[in-house]
């Protein structure tokens, strides 16, 4: 199980195929990403990884939220979120993701919070049909009706389905397909809707109830210091082999 990402919704657009069929997307920017904890099986029961990403004012931030970044040694979040990984998925603190962490083709899923409606009526809110236009009804077309059950028990159940407060609550679509990435934008462009408004932070992961494609890097695709470091070591053995052929040129020379 491979660790989510934080990402930005932009908006709406359409990319065409080389067929000429449209294909209507939703463009999230992945930038900033970066992991700023880790839950271990030793430490905290479960394996997991702590994701931030945007930027935050320090003076907004409480006492305990400023030394939980101290010690990540990153600089604050404006969105924190937990996701959980398997043991060999864990990556170091300070990484960031790259929107190629995932690749054309893969579903995912997409959990944001939907966009406020505001108060509204039964109609709006669970689809009623509303009361008939006629046959003494008056005024009240657009009601709920009878929401009682006579006298036992003589009361309205919780859970009713009522006018009420609309939206603004966390909504997850699974199983939406990820059409194109550009790792050098860090944009990634999901086939259909994606629950929340425009400027939103949505949470994106592996689908639960498809296959992760054998093409999917893991345990992802990012960047931070770990990774920087390699080209450096690497090159140490080279820098060793130049002064040890200098005596060799010297003894030929001679």
């Amino acid at each position: 199980m491979r660790s989510g990402v934080i990402a930005q919704k932009v908006g709406m657009t359409r990319i065409f195929t080389d067929a000429g069929e449209h294909i209507p997307v939703t463009v999230l920017r992945l930038e900033n990403c970066q992991v700023v904890g880790q839950r271990t099986a030793e430490k905290n029961g479960y394996t997991a990884l702590q994701l931030g990403v945007g930027r935050a004012k320090v003076k907004r931030l409480t006492r305990s939220e400023r030394g939980s970044f101290a010690v990540a040694n990153v600089e604050p979040k404006r969105k924190v979120a937990e996701f959980r990984v398997s043991p060999d998925n864990m990556v170091d603190v300070g990484a960031e993701f790259t929107a190629d962490h995932f690749v054309e083709g893969q579903f995912v899923d997409v959990s944001g919070t939907s966009i406020g409606k505001g108060f509204a009526g039964g109609m709006k809110r669970h689809g009623f049909s509303g009361l008939r236009a006629s046959h003494g009804v008056s005024i009240s077309h657009r009601s709920l009706g009878s929401t009682g059950n006579s006298q036992d028990p003589g009361k309205v159940f919780k859970g009713k389905k009522m006018a009420g407060h609309m939206g603004d609550v966390s909504v997850t679509t699974q199983n939406l397909r990820v059409v194109k990435t550009d790792a050098d934008r860090g944009l990634i462009m999901i086939r259909g809707a994606v629950p929340g408004s425009k400027g939103g932070w949505v949470l994106l992961r592996d689908a639960v109830k498809r296959a992760l494609p054998d093409t999917a890097p893991k345990p992802g695709a990012f960047r931070g210091a770990a990774e920087d470091a390699k080209p450096a070591k690497q090159a140490e053995p080279a820098a060793s082999e130049t002064p040890a052929a200098e005596p060799a040129d010297g003894g030929d020379k001679e």
